[in-house]
């Protein structure tokens, strides 16, 4: 299956860096066009290429790897996406300002982490998330983690746990073995709507937590 990369930031960049320690091909992309990617694409190597939003997000796996806040930026101009497998690598968080007087809320516990929970109301992120890619089967996946950890995936002597959820059996299976060949440890937390919230940042109870599979 091909995989496609939308977004450079620290998670799309890190999950480039992972699977090209794998031998794993991926397409990877940001808005600000192939040539932005020449260095990361220099440090990785041949498994990795860089190409246009249309041409990752055409892939059979695609994982979102941009900020929540800008999914309808990222999204909202691609083609249908024909049951195709999307993975939500997105947590409902907003990056302050760093500076500004939002960093000293005393009223938001993560203004020290400089971010803000973002108010979905009764919603669970990935739902919210489904609604930029209708028509996609959506797993929630490599969210849950510090992005640094995921180019480590064996640590220890054993290997790291990344959870991962959906509604579709067959896409999980896919992304599952994604995760597998990658090095990690894949553990499913169910539904979207039970392992979503439970592995979601900033709040959920398995959010963050390191587990090591030995």
């Amino acid at each position: 299956m091909s995989i496609g990369i939308i977004g450079s930031g620290a998670l799309g960049s890190n999950l480039a860096r992972a699977f090209a320690k794998k031998g794993i091909s991926a397409t990877i992309a940001t808005r600000r066009g192939p040539e932005s990617l020449a260095s990361l694409i220099s440090e990785v190597g041949l498994s990795i290429k860089a190409g246009t939003v249309a041409e990752a997000a055409s892939a059979d796996i695609v994982i979102v790897a941009v900020r929540f806040e800008d999914l309808g930026t990222a999204l909202g101009h691609l083609p249908a996406w024909n049951n195709r497998i999307v993975v939500d690598g997105t947590n409902a968080v907003a990056f302050l300002e760093p500076g500004s007087p939002e960093t000293q809320d005393p009223t938001n516990p993560l203004a020290a982490y400089g971010i803000k929970a973002i108010d979905l109301g009764d919603k669970q992120s990935s739902e919210v998330f489904s609604t930029f890619v209708p028509g996609a089967r959506v797993v929630k996946a490599f969210n849950h983690l510090d992005v640094a950890a995921l180019v480590e995936p064996e640590l220890s002597g054993g290997q790291r746990v990344l959870f991962y959820s959906g509604d579709d059996a067959a896409a999980k299976t896919e992304v599952r073995t994604l995760i597998e060949n990658t090095g990690f440890f894949p553990v499913d937390l169910g539904s979207l709507a039970v392992g979503g919230q439970l592995a979601g940042l900033p709040f959920g109870s398995l959010s963050a937590i390191n587990f090591i599979k030995v």
